[in-house]
C-alpha cells in the first residue's frame, strides 16, 4: 500500500521502491511514505556532471517550489543548488548480491536540446541520485555516488539512461606489478 501511494503522489514515482531502500531513510520519512495519508513526498535529486559540460545538471522528480517566475520553471532547492523539476521517473539502485548496483533514469516530454545533449557525449557522464524529503530538502537521505550513464535510449517521448557504478571486480590487485624495478626490497 505504501508503495501504490507514492507512486500516486510522486510525479513519475520511482518504480519500484525497494524494501531495502526503507532502513535505510530516516524514521519520520518512512511513517510519511508507508501512511494511509500524507503530504510527505520523496524527491529524487539527481546531479549530472561530464567534463565537456559547463556546470552540472541538476534535476529533481519533484516540483518543490517555483524557482523563476518569467520563464516559469519548478524544482527543489537543496543545499544552496536549484535542482530543475523534470517529469522523470527514477530506478533507485538495486542491491542484489554478485551484481554492480543498477539504475535507470527516464526522462519525459523530450525536447530537442535533451536528445542533443544525450548524444553529444563520446564518455560516460557522473552521475549522483539524492533522496530527501520535499519538506526538508537540505536533508539528505540516502545518496547514490560512483554512478556512470552507459546507456541512453532516446525516442519522441522519452530518454532513458542506464546508470551503474564500475565493479570493483575489475580493479587490479594489487594495482602494481611487483617487479624488481618498482619493489627492490622483494627481490633480494
Amino acid at each position: 500500500a505504501g508503495e501504490d501511494a507514492l507512486r500516486a503522489r510522486v510525479p513519475g514515482g520511482f518504480q519500484p521502491l525497494r524494501p531495502a531502500l526503507m532502513p535505510v531513510l530516516s524514521l519520520s520519512l518512512r511513517e510519511a511514505l508507508n501512511a494511509e495519508r500524507s503530504d510527505e513526498v520523496a524527491v529524487a535529486l539527481v546531479t549530472i556532471t561530464h567534463p565537456d559540460l559547463d556546470a552540472p545538471v541538476l534535476l529533481s522528480s519533484d516540483p518543490t517550489q517555483r524557482i523563476t517566475i518569467d520563464p516559469l520553471v519548478y524544482g527543489t532547492v537543496s543545499n544552496g543548488e536549484s535542482y530543475l523539476f523534470v517529469i522523470m521517473s527514477v530506478v533507485i539502485p538495486d542491491d542484489i548480491k554478485g551484481q554492480t548496483p543498477r539504475s535507470q533514469l527516464v526522462l519525459e516530454n523530450v525536447t530537442s536540446d535533451m536528445a542533443a545533449l544525450c548524444r553529444s557525449f563520446v564518455s560516460p557522464a557522473d552521475v549522483r541520485i539524492d533522496i530527501v524529503a520535499a519538506s526538508q530538502p537540505d536533508v539528505i537521505e540516502r545518496t547514490f555516488l560512483g554512478m556512470r550513464i552507459v546507456k541512453a535510449s532516446i525516442d519522441a517521448e522519452h530518454v532513458t539512461l542506464d546508470v551503474t557504478r564500475e565493479p570493483f571486480t575489475n580493479e587490479p590487485f594489487p594495482s602494481q606489478r611487483m617487479t624488481r624495478q618498482r619493489f627492490p626490497g622483494l627481490h633480494k
